[in-house]
């Protein structure tokens, strides 16, 4: 995510790649892409370019015990593992975005437009949430009907503005479960690409041995558990515009909230 509130230590300790096997139910959902990897040193090895669309893998990391903990109190929302995906989305949200952000924004280099902030009219649905929704509970072995739509959900824009206040400080490590309770799954669907339509700004994965990054592509969904096994932030935009949609799920019924629309922006 790129609202960022806190700041976190990793507790990660094994991390393994594997195979993510193909969805044969769905085309939606068949292409894959690799993350790339950076070091804490900072050197980059890099593992998947944006310009990259390379099939079939993932990355596997071990569930913290705190995350654990909390999910196996919900039954059919619990992960058969935890870990980190990508795929491919649609990309008709940006023009959407780019038009509810011109309605006010920070001072500083990071606006979010939260969808259930009033600045975009409700409608009857809110179609990428279900397919991202599905997307989730194919990737991570759960029933979809015991995941929920919660808040925040909102589209961020990232600049190479200075920061003005905390909220605008997107590039400190943080854990999403601990910035917002209700979060179990966080997914983020990237409105721009990498090197094209921005620099810096690459999503990175703070582990134990070693950094690893994910280049936004247009169009491109990540999706991860949002506990302390995902420690992460995003670097430092150098110039242009970042634009991406954060669409997070909770397994607690009681921080379920109703669709929003985009049928008036």
């Amino acid at each position: 995510m790129q609202d960022v509130r806190k700041r976190a230590k990793s507790n990660d300790k094994n991390v393994s790649e594997r195979n993510i096997p193909k969805n044969n139910e769905s085309n939606d959902y068949t292409e894959k892409y690799l993350l790339c990897f950076q070091s804490k040193n900072d050197k980059v090895k890099t593992f998947a370019k944006q310009s990259e669309l390379l099939p079939g893998k993932g990355l596997v990391v071990d569930c913290s015990p705190s995350y654990k903990e909390e999910v196996e109190k919900y039954e059919g929302c619990v992960p058969k593992e935890c870990k980190r995906s990508l795929i491919k989305e649609a990309e008709e949200l940006l023009a959407i975005a780019k038009k509810g952000l011109k309605l006010g924004g920070s001072s500083g280099g990071a606006s979010i437009l939260d969808l259930h902030s009033g600045a975009l009219s409700m409608g009857q649905h809110f179609v990428v949430k279900e397919k991202i929704k599905y997307a989730v509970a194919h990737h991570f072995g759960v029933k979809p009907n015991k995941i929920y739509l919660t808040h925040p959900t909102f589209f961020s824009e990232i600049t190479s503005k200075k920061a003005v206040t905390m909220h605008d400080e997107y590039w400190h490590p943080h854990v999403d479960k601990e910035t917002y309770k209700s979060f179990h799954y966080t997914t983020l669907l990237y409105l721009g690409d990498y090197n094209i339509d921005f620099k810096g700004g690459r999503f990175v994965f703070v582990d134990e041995k070693f950094n690893r990054t994910v280049e936004p592509r247009k169009a491109r969904l990540s999706m991860f558990t949002s506990g302390r096994e995902n420690l992460h932030y995003v670097e430092k935009v150098t110039s242009g515009n970042r634009y991406a949609m954060t669409i997070s799920f909770t397994c607690d019924q009681q921080y379920a909230i109703q669709d929003p629309s985009i049928n008036n922006i």
